[in-house]
């Protein structure tokens, strides 16, 4: 097992080549006890935490501008016990994010609703590759981050404006894949769309949207990965 990528800077990506291993996560495999047991201690405290399937890494490289690596299908109590044991687990948790850019330049994120695990955090519309995202054993990172932007925000991306390439940032938390989407909407109207699909849920995920005008305009609760790509976004770059 072994991650070999430079952290903490942000890569150009051109392909991204990361498999699903149909094998068990040796992490999982190998704490079966300690999830359990953490697992209600969670519940106990959120009992409105689902125990679904996400995946986990067991590798992960950066060769040629390309992101190489495989993965694990876990349940997510073992990513909650991971979370707490990062390190020396040989695990590793890549994620991606769809850079919603409005017609006015701005940036339109959200703050995560008060039962999630993240609760009253700010980022783009995410959530973690789960095994429907995969096609042929590869995952398909924009099947994953239109699916999330739908399910979040009610917002349909699929027609929106890709950014040429994706770029990834990895950091001791993860890695996170990230590409721009462009919309035409200035940027209020985007976020009122969102107000308006998330007072039609019943249970929704998100709190609000979040709109960000520039790298100085940061709201409180801000995922610390955030800062790096709101300054990146701001700067122009290709």
């Amino acid at each position: 097992m072994s991650f070999d990528l430079p952290r903490n800077v942000i890569l150009p990506v051109d392909g991204i080549e990361v498999r699903l291993d149909d094998g068990p996560h040796p992490f999982e495999r190998d704490n079966g006890v300690a999830i359990a047991e953490n697992w209600r201690r969670e519940t106990a405290a959120n009992p409105a935490l689902f125990d679904g399937t996400v995946v986990l890494l067991s590798e992960l490289a950066y060769c040629g501008r390309r992101l190489v690596g495989r993965c694990h299908a876990v349940n997510f109590s073992t990513f909650m016990l991971w979370r707490k044991q990062r390190e020396g687990s040989g695990a590793e948790h890549a994620y991606a994010h769809a850079m919603l850019v409005a017609g006015d330049n701005a940036l339109v994120a959200i703050r995560m609703g008060g039962h999630t695990v993240n609760a009253g955090r700010v980022y783009f519309a995410a959530g973690s590759f789960e095994p429907a995202d995969f096609r042929d054993g590869l995952v398909d990172v924009d099947f994953n981050m239109i699916r999330e932007v739908r399910e979040e925000t009610g917002l349909d991306i699929s027609g929106a404006r890709r950014g040429e390439r994706y770029h990834a940032m990895s950091t001791a938390s993860g890695t996170v894949i990230f590409r721009r989407y462009h919309e035409d909407l200035p940027a209020e109207e985007i976020a009122r769309r969102i107000r308006a699909f998330v007072a039609t849920e019943a249970d929704p995920e998100i709190e609000e949207p979040v709109i960000i005008r520039d790298a100085h305009d940061l709201p409180d609760g801000l995922m610390p990965h955030m800062t790096p790509l709101i300054a990146w976004h701001f700067a122009d770059e290709a």
